[in-house]
């Protein structure tokens, strides 16, 4: 998980972050150097929360889960797809030993245009 590189984190903003870097698309976050934009909606959505919340900002709240892939429209757009955990479960259990450890980036996958989703 990448340092926090916006002002002083709240407590809320911090279990956030925490919470989206251990997602499968995390990797691609990382990958792509979306550091800020993880932090700016993780900063939007902690402002989202509160019952006095304005419109505009429920709105970008969307606009963030689809561009981060957090949405299904967001993975279709994006094109990446998430392994079903039946069929990871499915590979760590063949007799040959795996080579290394599973991980997120294991399950993320990028699916060239044209393919179904």
């Amino acid at each position: 998980m990448p340092e926090w590189p916006l002002t002083e984190a709240s407590p809320r903003e911090e279990t956030l972050w925490a919470d989206l870097w251990s997602k499968p698309q995390a990797v691609m976050w990382a990958e792509l150097g979306q550091d800020l934009e993880v932090a700016l909606f993780c900063r939007t959505l902690a402002e989202a929360e509160r019952p006095d919340a304005r419109a505009d900002i429920k709105k970008m709240i969307r606009g963030y889960l689809d561009s981060l892939g957090l949405s299904v429209s967001g993975m279709l757009r994006n094109r990446w797809k998430i392994a079903p955990a039946a069929e990871v479960a499915a590979l760590e259990a063949r007799d040959e030993p795996a080579p290394r450890r599973r991980s997120a980036r294991d399950r993320l996958k990028v699916v060239p245009s044209g393919e179904g989703a």
